[in-house]
């Protein structure tokens, strides 16, 4: 399936720059991204992201913790819409809980994902953003909680997309739209290679 895509240059620079890949097909992004992050690439993103959805009506952005809290915050400043991220961890204090199942490519395990049913509402135009698309599985899982709700999918955004893994040919087949800013099509040998 032939993707339009349009990479974005300075978050592309800086994966060849400083990212690390390690066995297995982890690309580790933790110094500028999901551990310590660059604020300055991340408003960068976030304004990115915002052109690419520049013709869609938001209201809400959605996330899953942790690391898609950074850009889904910053995304909610541009936008001026609410963020709501929903937690893998069930809290005894949530009230009016909707939950699904999500299974983890990185902790090999399947965990509880949920959210409170007052921050999602059935008039909602929600965008969804994280760092990584990868099998799609917490895509999935948030595109459960947004049914579950009958909110309306907007579309999906993703800081890196691995391109040789099913997630994001899956999310395309179901007519969602997904932006990724840049797309690793590869990560054999421990070699970035990254789609132009």
């Amino acid at each position: 399936m032939e993707i339009q895509h349009t990479p974005f240059k300075p978050l592309v620079d800086r994966i060849l720059k400083d990212g690390k890949c390690l066995e297995g097909g982890i690309l580790k992004v933790d110094g500028f991204i999901n551990q310590q992050i660059d604020p300055n690439l991340l408003k960068d993103m976030s304004i990115e992201i915002v052109k690419r959805f520049a013709n869609y009506k938001i209201n809400k952005i959605l996330t899953i913790e942790a690391s898609g809290i950074a850009p889904a915050i910053m995304l909610g400043f541009f936008l001026n819409a609410p963020v709501v991220f929903a937690k893998k961890k069930v809290p005894s204090t949530m009230e009016n809980m909707l939950t699904t199942e999500v299974f983890s490519f990185t902790k090999q395990k399947s965990y509880s994902v949920c959210v409170s049913k007052d921050f999602l509402q059935k008039d909602d135009k929600i965008l969804f953003v994280d760092d990584f698309l990868a099998n799609g599985n917490a895509a999935k899982g948030i595109i459960d909680l947004v049914k579950i709700v009958g909110a309306e999918l907007v579309g999906m955004a993703f800081l890196i997309e691995k391109g040789f893994q099913a997630g994001g040919n899956y999310l395309r087949e179901q007519n969602i739209k997904v932006e990724s800013l840049a797309i690793i099509d590869s990560l054999d040998n421990c070699e970035i290679k990254i789609r132009q």
